[in-house]
């Protein structure tokens, strides 16, 4: 049976890869008109629905949040929060297990905000008691950020615990969501996260182009006059779009009408839980599968996502580059590894995948190490 998205090509693999990611052949086919950014069937219609949507997945209780569209990557959402929020008189501490986190100081640096590292290594998850000890001694510390999934390692790190020694503090929090939010279940207003930062082509399973924070109101307000820049000020970004979702700058267009589509298609899976069980259940044979291949993981499995997980090399001699496009041409793009401490790969669990296609990856694996 014909359906309008026959019009829209297959692709040639699948991206097993943190985001960008697979999208639907529906996410992609709504980027095939134009809209105009004064018209109200833009404004109203697309970008304010988008932005009561996203402040519903994010709390429960809904009504002491607000959302602002940030036109660019996720980083650049990241980069907007850390230079709006902190005060002149604020200072950071950033939680850094990864690259993401690692980014975050750099901003900070970057932006001439007065902060402090708390690092670990990159398998090693923050201690909340280590959290609280830091916030007691510095009284300077008025917020703290941290990467909720780190996908240098796809390591899950425990946010209920860590937002719990922060909001005890008084501090407080900002939160890279960016990997996990709309694929794990979360709820700002009980964690009491203060900002949330997360991007239109991670787990809600859009296209790259825009990110977003959805914020406390409260906290917002208090944002005005702030930003260390004229194009990444949060705070006028939320005034204007709060007057009738009109962007200060040109908006991606075609990006946000997808987003819309895979908002669509979030609920239509039945929502945040039902993607969590869908990606749990592409971990848990990953993994498995992996294994029977002499593919351990590097993380013990308490520490472990279900949006990425890295591998080690299963020997010596093992090479990536190779193994890497031998897989590409049976339909499958995987990703390199990033950290210091072991020669890693990783393989993503979200997207448009499902169960049949870990196990036709499996499959591709098996014959590529033993061709």
């Amino acid at each position: 049976m014909n359906t309008v998205f026959d019009a829209v090509p297959d692709n040639p693999y699948l991206l097993l890869t943190p985001g960008p990611l697979s999208t639907t052949k529906g996410v992609r086919y709504a980027m095939l008109r134009d809209w105009c950014t004064w018209d109200p069937d833009y404004n109203e219609d697309i970008v304010q629905n988008i932005r009561r949507r996203l402040t519903a997945l994010a709390a429960k209780n809904a009504d002491g949040y607000t959302a602002v569209l940030m036109q660019g990557s996720g980083s650049f959402s990241v980069e907007a929060t850390l230079g709006s929020a902190i005060p002149p008189d604020g200072k950071l501490l950033v939680i850094t297990n990864g690259a993401y986190g690692k980014r975050m100081a750099r901003m900070a640096a970057a932006l001439n905000l007065p902060y402090t590292e708390y690092a670990l290594a990159e398998t090693e998850a923050p201690d909340p008691e280590e959290i609280a000890r830091r916030l007691k001694d510095d009284s300077a510390l008025t917020h703290v950020a941290v990467v909720h999934l780190e996908t240098t390692t796809g390591i899950l790190n425990p946010l209920e615990a860590l937002a719990r020694a922060v909001k005890n503090a008084g501090r407080l929090l900002i939160v890279d969501a960016m990997s996990s939010f709309g694929g794990i279940p979360l709820d700002a207003d009980d964690l009491g996260i203060d900002f949330l930062i997360s991007s239109s082509n991670k787990c809600l399973q859009g296209v790259p182009g825009f990110g977003f924070v959805i914020a406390r109101r409260t906290e917002l307000e208090k944002c005005r006059g702030n930003a260390r820049s004229y194009s990444l000020d949060l705070y006028d970004q939320w005034r204007e779009m709060d007057a009738g979702g009109k962007w200060r700058f040109t908006s991606p267009t075609h990006v946000v009408r997808a987003f819309y589509r895979a908002l669509d298609e979030l609920e239509a899976e039945g929502g945040i839980e039902a993607r969590y069980r869908r990606y749990t259940e592409n971990r848990r044979l990953l993994t498995a599968g992996m294994a029977e291949l002499g593919f351990d993981a590097l993380l013990p499995k308490r520490l472990q996502s279900p949006v990425i997980t890295s591998f080690l090399y299963p020997n010596a001699d093992f090479d990536f580059t190779g193994f890497y496009s031998r897989v590409k041409e049976r339909g499958f793009v995987l990703y390199p590894g990033r950290i210091s401490q072991a020669d890693t790969f990783r393989v993503g669990t979200i997207g448009d995948v499902h169960a049949a296609d870990i196990i036709r990856l499996l499959d591709v694996i098996r014959d590529v190490n033993t061709a």
